[in-house]
């Protein structure tokens, strides 16, 4: 019998999406895939690095895998494999660290997945990254939404991040081969792509020609295309251009959502998070999306306990999301990140301060997405269901990116229904009925 794999991920669906392409080399060289927690002869990890959790996840992940069958060959790549592969391969078990020009190649550099004493480590300095393989994930078994890799690396210098550091500098496909990939997913049966990458708003690709092509030029290329949605996955707000929000205000297909990092709402740690915007251009953006699409959602990334953050500072993020037309929030820590500016700043704020600032900052996006589903019930939204049922409940989502649920019923699956909201009680779902 052939070997057996078995993958997971940590961190974002770029993630997600590359590990399914890995996934889809073992199946096409013979080996078993199996579920993850599953027994297997060889089990890869795709890390991330965003948070010290992660790293810390990493290490515990890899030891319950050990503990439950010590045969394993234990694969190690992404994010934390290219920043630190010395310390991965430290790890008692860990038989194969790849760096980020390294992990779609993994069968050039092992043979037989036979345990040694010693790790093996390939990995590429930042500076020669420039891995750029097509990749795509599924939300759910069946064929529902796909995400969609169109660009990786990135070449802004935010102080806190070090993305940049283990994905080198920003690349996109050529604009042939995005709409390609994308005409194979929809051939797969896929309903709605939802566009990837490490910095997906600067989507830049020439090839020779005095033509520069931007993110708007693919969209109106794959605006085409016969597809019910396209779904565009976070953005900076510097490069969500008017021209993108009046194409998505036009078409029948972009769905009408954005995920739109703000990360902090008090000017001064804005400077010092070394972002490309300020809090006036970021409340602009959010009024005209308002104006220019209505009932658009939008999701706002936000980071707090960074360095400095006096309970001033705070207070003026607050304050900013409580005045601001969003729909949600996605609240992240700040985590020290070895060799980023951010870790040499003072003011290092506690971590219990950290605790109740996130706490509050998620009681507020609680009611910012009640608020918002109530201001979409008796609308009528196209809705598309997901396969998978949940105590004979079904689950979809509007173009809006409103969560609903309705009575399970096999006609529903991966498909695309009018649907009108008619509660919402809390914050995860609302209720509705097919019209």
């Amino acid at each position: 019998m052939g070997k057996s794999v078995s993958l997971h991920t940590l961190g974002c669906k770029l993630n997600y999406s590359e590990t399914s392409t890995l996934a889809g080399k073992f199946n096409s060289n013979g080996f078993e895939l199996k579920d993850y927690g599953e027994k297997s002869d060889i089990f890869v990890l795709n890390t991330c690095s965003v948070t010290d959790n992660a790293d810390k996840e990493c290490r515990q992940i890899i030891r319950s895998v050990l503990n439950k069958n010590p045969d394993t060959y234990i694969i190690v790549t992404g994010c934390y494999a290219q920043l630190q592969p010395n310390e991965i391969a430290e790890i008692h078990g860990v038989d194969l660290v790849l760096g980020s020009n390294e992990k779609f190649k993994l069968f050039d550099f092992v043979n037989g997945f036979e345990k040694k004493e010693l790790s093996c480590v390939f990995t590429s300095p930042t500076e020669e990254i420039t891995n750029l393989d097509y990749a795509y994930s599924s939300d759910v078994e069946s064929r529902t939404r796909a995400f969609l890799k169109i660009q990786d690396g990135c070449d802004y210098n935010c102080s806190f991040c070090t993305i940049p550091l283990a994905r080198g500098k920003s690349r996109s496909l050529p604009v042939d081969t995005v709409i390609e990939n994308a005409k194979k997913l929809i051939e797969l049966g896929y309903k709605e792509i939802v566009l990837t990458g490490v910095n997906t708003g600067d989507y830049t690709y020439q090839n020779g020609t005095p033509k520069v092509n931007k993110l708007f030029d693919v969209l109106c290329e794959l605006d085409k295309l016969e597809i019910p949605r396209i779904r565009i996955s976070s953005i900076e707000p510097n490069l969500l251009t008017d021209d993108i929000i009046q194409l998505v205000g036009s078409s029948d297909k972009f769905c009408s959502h954005f995920h739109i990092p703000l990360q902090s709402g008090d000017p001064e740690t804005l400077k010092l998070m070394r972002r490309r915007y300020n809090r006036d251009f970021y409340e602009n953006l959010i009024d005209k999306l308002n104006t220019g699409i209505p009932g658009v959602g939008i999701g706002v990334d936000v980071i707090i306990g960074f360095p400095g953050e006096t309970d001033e500072r705070f207070g003026n993020t607050l304050s900013f999301l409580e005045s601001l037309n969003a729909s949600y929030l996605h609240v992240f820590s700040y985590s020290e990140r070895r060799n980023t500016y951010a870790v040499t700043l003072p003011g290092r704020v506690d971590m219990n301060a950290r605790k109740e600032r996130s706490r509050i900052l998620r009681e507020l996006s609680n009611k910012k997405r009640m608020a918002f589903y109530r201001k979409n019930a008796g609308i009528s939204h196209k809705v598309l269901f997901e396969t998978a049922k949940e105590d004979d409940h079904i689950y979809g989502f509007t173009d809006n990116y409103i969560k609903v649920r309705t009575k399970h019923l096999t006609s529903l699956e991966n498909r695309i229904m009018n649907f009108e909201i008619t509660a919402a009680e809390n914050y995860l779902y609302a209720e509705g009925k097919i019209l």
